[in-house]
């Protein structure tokens, strides 16, 4: 929806209201007119329902008014007199529609001194519930959001089994562009598979102002821009199809390159500006190697404890090979009495990989070689070429175009570019990029496959490792990694835990609650 739809569904909903209360206000003390006003009317009608005004804050705010709106008819038809369960359950059927018949039919008077206090156990419940629900809705979207690492593709910084906390508020939280959505949850209703959320309407994106810009080598969480792959992959068998922004799959990697950059990949070691990148203490790089045994087997446990390698796959009686392992650990695992040779595996610059990004005989090299690319920053101007244009033609058309509401369309005539049929000779980007990488780089599905990462895709950042499970340990207590509970992400120098300081601090709370509470009941 555009900016001017939004605004006529918003007058539409003030008539809307206007026209199944005006008499309720009446009744209630007030002047008719004011049931018409835009946001005076929320916050007079709280003052009729007895609820503070900043509840109409509450009614603004996407997902959340959705369970804010019910709540509202509700507490209106309730302070007329109408609190029975028929007529709770008529309300909320009718989506409201009946405070109409209140505010025509119905002979209802106003209750000045109605009581708010539920009258119920299960009245009670509902409404801390309810509260609960909107209060972790607001958190979840606008401040901390939890998140799981289910992929190698960070390690050995990020391992597979953290329990992650991702700040929203660091970049600044973006606020939801689906309207109707089941709270708390991404894409999909846990338990019954199908979809949490309608396509339509969807608000224009918004960011809220952060305290912090995505700096090179940052870890980030972003919607997977090509989400689902299947459609960027021209694969045309009905198995896909196209969500919006908010609602893509969540992916978390390195930002390695930030918009303005020039960046290339040279035997798998990323230069940004012709420097190579600087990455903090924690960042371990991962690759592939392969070797020869001397054909003594290996023991897995020590494979794992000593080295951190999890997939040694053997292709006969004496070759190896490992998909994810730090140079250091390599070095190491050199000297296993069982290792004859180990090399790493790095895919020569002559050859191209057709998967790479933008794909085909416009691919940029491969996973361990790739062409010097431009980033592109917002407000400044690329030229435009037949040569360049598979790697910004995405962007335009999608990430700048129908994503943002501006459906546009790139062809090529002869050696011209054309957008919308007229001659493109460069292009002012209208929101940065960045480009994104894992730092398992031979098991990381990245920019190297799918390209750049608009700046509207971007969730947050994680901040807070508040649990970690490693599933290749054998009991409860070893799966537990408890080095890594409560650690932050970024800094530099070994993650540190706040794991006892967290449990002495609780233990002192209940203690100290404990006291307060006793000496309470003895006064």
């Amino acid at each position: 929806m555009t900016m001017m739809q939004w605004f006529i569904f918003f007058l539409a909903v003030q008539v809307i209201h206007f026209l199944g209360t005006w008499k309720l206000y009446k009744k209630a003390g007030r002047q008719p007119w004011e049931a018409i006003v835009p946001v005076y009317n929320a916050v007079i009608l709280m003052k009729i329902i007895g609820r503070p005004w900043w509840w109409t804050i509450l009614l603004f705010i996407p997902i959340v008014n959705l369970i804010m709106f019910p709540v509202i008819w509700v507490e209106t038809a309730r302070s007329f007199g109408k609190n029975t369960t028929t007529d709770t359950a008529l309300v909320i059927v009718t989506l409201g529609f009946y405070l109409y018949y209140l505010n025509y039919v119905a002979p209802v008077t106003y209750k000045t001194e109605r009581s708010l206090v539920p009258k119920s156990a299960s009245g009670e419940w509902t409404s801390s519930i309810l509260f609960a629900v909107v209060a972790a809705t607001i958190v979840h979207t606008y401040v901390m959001q939890p998140f799981t690492i289910p992929t190698g593709s960070l390690e050995r910084t990020l391992l597979i089994g953290d329990f992650l906390f991702v700040s929203k508020f660091h970049y600044g939280a973006r606020t939801p562009m689906t309207t109707v959505s089941f709270p708390m949850v991404h894409d999909t209703i846990p338990g019954l598979g199908i979809k949490s959320y309608l396509d339509k309407p969807q608000l224009p994106y918004f960011r809220l102002p952060g305290f912090q810009k995505i700096e090179r080598s940052d870890i980030v969480v972003f919607s997977w821009p090509v989400d689902t792959v299947n459609r960027f992959y021209g694969l045309d068998d009905g198995k896909y199809y196209q969500k919006p922004i908010d609602k893509k799959s969540n992916y978390v990697k390195r930002a390695v390159g930030i918009p303005g950059d020039s960046l290339k990949v040279v035997d798998g070691k990323v230069y940004v500006n012709n420097k190579p990148l600087e990455l903090p203490d924690r960042a371990q790089l991962q690759y592939s190697y392969q070797g020869l045994s001397k054909g003594s087997g290996f023991n897995a446990k020590n494979l794992y404890d000593s080295y951190k390698i999890t997939n040694l796959q053997f292709f006969n009686s004496t070759q190896f090979a490992t998909q994810s392992i730090t140079d250091e650990n390599a070095e190491r695992f050199r000297n296993h009495p069982n290792v004859a040779s180990l090399e790493k595996i790095i895919a020569p610059a002559d050859q191209k990989d057709p998967s790479i990004f933008p794909k085909g005989t416009a691919s940029l090299g491969n996973r361990d070689q790739i062409s010097t690319l431009y980033i592109p920053k917002k407000g400044t101007s690329t030229p435009i070429t037949t040569e360049n244009i598979p790697l910004y033609k995405r962007l335009i058309e999608v990430y700048e175009g129908t994503e943002m509401g501006h459906p546009q369309t790139i062809t090529i005539s002869g050696n011209q570019v054309l957008l919308d049929n007229q001659p493109l000779t460069e292009y002012t980007f209208k929101q940065d990029y960045y480009w994104m990488m894992g730092d398992n780089r031979h098991n990381s599905e990245d920019s190297r496959f799918w390209g750049f990462v608009p700046e509207n895709h971007v969730v947050g950042k994680p901040v807070f490792i508040w649990f970690s499970w490693d599933s290749n340990g054998n009991g409860i207590m070893e799966k537990i990694r408890f080095d890594r509970l409560f650690t932050t992400v970024g800094g530099n120098g070994k993650p540190v835990s706040y794991f006892l300081y967290f449990v002495i601090a609780l233990v002192a709370y209940i203690v100290i609650s404990k006291i307060v509470k006793n000496r309470r009941l003895k006064s």
